[in-house]
């Protein structure tokens, strides 16, 4: 994918409808959907438990597809493309950080970090650059032979946010990341995010949490499936 225009959204989706089938029960989870976001863009996305942030954060992160309308990333449609070639752009341009930090508890730290990029092709020297960049990045430089299991939640985290920015992406998608953290851990990587968005990331988050929301330059507010103005 090439690089955004300027007078071009990063993401734009348009009437973006998901409809779940169930025992032949339709569930429509997100209906017409219209939202941009710009490159730098800070953006969380708010509403309460079961109002569909989480499936449009699948369908913005290729991990799910819609069931209609329209979603363009890097001025590039994408809503219908094969599972192959959505594996590529999550790899090159989305980073995700989960609640649940998603770590592999075998690896140590760096080589949870490195993982991707191995996917990615690149080679030895620069994908061990690009890892101690990440690490130096979110303050963890210092734990890099660690095991998950070896660090405390917040630590996990950071470790987490490291690996989503290591391969540079286009996007980061931020699944509740405060979700698992007391509120001193929490903060911690809400200042981290900001701090990652004022050197130049873009960054969609999903939050129930309105101090966290508060802190995207925006918010867009959801309610049963439906963008709430």
């Amino acid at each position: 994918m090439t690089a955004t225009s300027p007078d071009k959204p990063l993401l734009k989706l348009e009437g973006l409808r998901k409809v779940f089938l169930t025992d032949q029960v339709e569930t429509h989870a997100l209906s017409d959907i219209h939202m941009e976001i710009r490159e730098g863009e800070f953006v969380s996305i708010a509403g309460p438990s079961g109002c569909g942030k989480s499936t449009l954060l699948s369908i913005i992160g290729l991990l799910d597809t819609p069931t209609a309308g329209a979603y363009t990333l890097s001025g590039h449609p994408v809503e219908r493309l094969k599972a192959l070639e959505r594996a590529r752009i999550r790899n090159r341009e989305i980073g995700f950080i989960f609640q649940s930090f998603n770590l592999i508890g075998d690896l140590t730290v760096f080589e949870n970090i490195e993982l991707p990029l191995v996917y990615r092709g690149l080679p030895a020297s620069e994908r061990r650059q690009c890892v101690l960049d990440a690490l130096e990045e979110v303050d963890m430089a210092h734990r890099l032979n660690h095991l998950p299991g070896q660090l405390s939640g917040g630590q996990q985290q950071r470790v987490a946010v490291a690996r989503a920015v290591a391969g540079r992406p286009s996007l980061l998608l931020a699944d509740e990341p405060t979700g698992n953290l007391d509120s001193i851990n929490g903060e911690a990587v809400m200042k981290l995010l900001q701090q990652l968005h004022h050197r130049g990331a873009t960054i969609c988050m999903v939050t129930h949490d309105a101090r966290f929301a508060g802190a995207a330059d925006r918010t867009i507010h959801l309610f049963d499936g439906r963008i709430r103005e």
